[in-house]
């Protein structure tokens, strides 16, 4: 029986790739069902020898893909993705992990869906959002798996024969790189992230998307007229004829101001009282250079490293850093590149730390605290960030200081690499900028002293944000205090821009915030002089500055500032902007 849908059913989900697309809907819901069952010791042997044909089935698999991808020159950037996917079912954790499991009298189903469980709980633990997302890969390619054991047929979502709205509980890189775009107009998943490896490909192929609607497969069904709304994340089933037309309009406006930006790609981000911002990427791989450069990036305002050391057991060696580092420059042809030493908790490689079993992982030893705890990993990635100095123009960026005495061990540490680099006659940059991450209220409250100790700040409001107003943002039950508007968040971006002025230092921004266009007149306002975002985000934030001042923006917040709540502050803005700039910000957020 048809499930009935009514008319005008609005859902919101994260819209991961910008774009309105209208059309059918292609429902491809083909997840294997599992049975957990426990099997007699004279089978272990079978099972074993099933889950290894499965393993050589998904490398089969995989590797057609990939030859099928490196003839599209379009997605050869994203080869790397594949790779990863290859190297997951390498991993020792799933591998040995569900050989012990079929040992212990598992079928090879049951035990591969345990060690899945096991390996998305160390992913959840993980604090940064683009890390948290590599979760997704490992999720496609145990369904990969999954769908081998228990004989359910690769999904066709490369052959849909008809313009359609692809709908799915879940696609996994591979599959979005077998779309064919002329007839894929967008597509909406029940599961998803912004930084998943899906939506980053969603974005490189300019298909309008949004995820993580959590049970949209369960309210749609095949040819059900749909809306999708990759910029907002709003997705219309069963649209009337007025929100049809609506959105046919902002449709048209969307797509005309896409090429209009074209025309600002060369142009400076230049205010209109002459004030000059530097809009560079964040990167994650070095592939994603190609969209940093396609968008007219001022080199990379944030490199993570942490890429660097995933899908491996033993972290990178220098040579392997200095290498990667020095590709990157080179590609950035003298352009700034910003540097973030690692990030993350180490709990993979020094396992006997047993950071799985922290509390709250979030404040515990990550980040820079790792990095001083394991001092000679730290070294090694010091030693080789300073040589790739020679090869271009680099700055180190240390994450989540708290305070001045950390920032002093950070400093005495890359001085003792110097002098050893200056003993063994290696060159190196003596002038690279040193800045650190103000993402914890201690480095708001003690800007100014932090200001005297290096040469620029860069403000991470993702944790930040969620530092500040005690909110885990990957917590459903709290999400929505999660808000960059909020009062506190202002006050504290203020404070920490007029320390660093103050101090004649650089001041940048890195987090999402930085790639919202509504916001920019506020950040040049708050007295930022560098934003870096997400590549794809340049040019309307571009757009935006070349048509505001910097006095406007000082004079909206001081507006701002006497406000008490976020949907005031959120009021005033969205007012503000659709007046000054309508072509952009034609319709209220929804």
């Amino acid at each position: 029986m048809k499930i009935k849908v009514a008319q005008d059913t609005y859902l919101v989900g994260i819209g991961v790739s910008p774009g309105i697309a209208i059309g059918a809907v292609s429902l491809l819901d083909q997840r294997p069902h599992v049975d957990k069952s426990l099997i007699e010791t004279t089978e272990v042997e079978a099972e074993l020898l099933r889950f290894h044909q499965a393993l050589e089935r998904a490398r089969e698999q995989l590797q057609k893909i990939k030859q099928a991808v490196s003839r599209q020159k379009h997605l050869r950037e994203h080869l790397y993705i594949l790779d990863t996917h290859l190297l997951i079912l390498e991993d020792e954790m799933l591998v040995d992990g569900t050989e012990q499991a079929i040992r212990a009298q598992m079928n090879a189903e049951g035990a591969l869906l345990q060690v899945l469980g096991q390996l998305r709980a160390l992913f959840d633990n993980i604090d940064d959002e683009y890390l948290r997302e590599r979760r997704s890969d490992v999720d496609a390619v145990g369904e990969r798996l999954l769908r081998i054991l228990t004989g359910v047929s690769e999904r066709t979502v490369g052959n849909i024969g008809q313009k359609s709205l692809v709908v799915a509980h879940n696609l996994s890189p591979a599959e979005t790189m077998q779309m064919d775009r002329s007839n894929v107009l967008g597509f909406i998943t029940d599961k998803g992230g912004r930084t998943s490896h899906t939506a980053i490909l969603a974005r490189s192929l300019d298909i309008p998307a949004v995820v993580g609607l959590e049970s949209v497969t369960s309210m749609v069904y095949d040819r059900l007229p749909v809306i999708i709304d990759g910029s907002s994340g709003v997705v219309v089933l069963n649209p009337s004829e007025g929100t049809f037309k609506e959105y046919l309009d902002r449709k048209q406006s969307y797509e005309y101001l896409e090429k209009d930006l074209e025309c600002y790609r060369d142009l400076s981000a230049v205010t209109t009282d002459h004030v000059s911002i530097a809009l560079r990427g964040n990167l994650e791989i070095a592939s994603d250079i190609v969209q940093a450069k396609k968008h007219a990036a001022q080199g990379i305002g944030l490199y993570r490293t942490e890429f660097l050391y995933l899908g491996r057991n033993e972290p990178p060696n220098e040579e392997e850093q200095y290498t990667s580092y020095c590709e990157i420059l080179r590609q950035t042809a003298g352009e700034p590149v910003t540097i973030r030493t690692l990030d993350i908790g180490g709990d993979k490689f020094v396992p006997e730390l047993n950071l799985e079993d922290e509390a709250n992982p979030a404040m515990g030893l990550r980040a820079i605290r790792f990095s001083l705890h394991e001092e000679q990993l730290f070294r090694v990635q010091l030693r080789a960030i300073l040589r790739a100095s020679s090869c271009g123009n680099v700055r180190i960026l240390f994450p989540m200081i708290s305070g001045v005495s950390e920032i002093r061990a950070c400093k005495k540490i890359l001085e003792e690499i110097q002098e050893q680099l200056d003993c063994e006659g290696i060159s190196y940059d003596k002038d690279l900028d040193i800045g650190i991450m103000i993402e914890t209220p201690s480095a708001v409250l003690i800007a100014p002293m932090l200001a005297e100790e290096v040469d620029f700040f860069s403000i991470g409001t993702n944790d930040l944000i969620q530092y500040f107003l005690a909110v885990d943002r990957g917590n459903e039950h709290v999400a929505y205090l999660y808000d960059p508007l909020h009062p506190a968040i202002l006050r504290a971006l203020k404070a920490t821009c007029d320390a660093a002025n103050d101090a004649g230092i650089g001041i940048c921004i890195c987090g999402e915030m930085a790639g919202e266009s509504l916001y920019s007149l506020v950040l040049v306002g708050l007295g930022l002089n560098e934003l870096s975002m997400n590549p794809s985000c340049i040019p309307r934030v571009k757009r935006v500055l070349r048509q505001v001042s910097r006095e406007e923006g000082e004079l909206l917040v001081e507006k701002l500032l006497a406000l008490s709540t976020s949907k005031e502050v959120s009021t005033v803005i969205d007012q503000e902007m659709r007046n000054r700039l309508p072509d952009i910000f034609a319709q209220p957020r929804i």
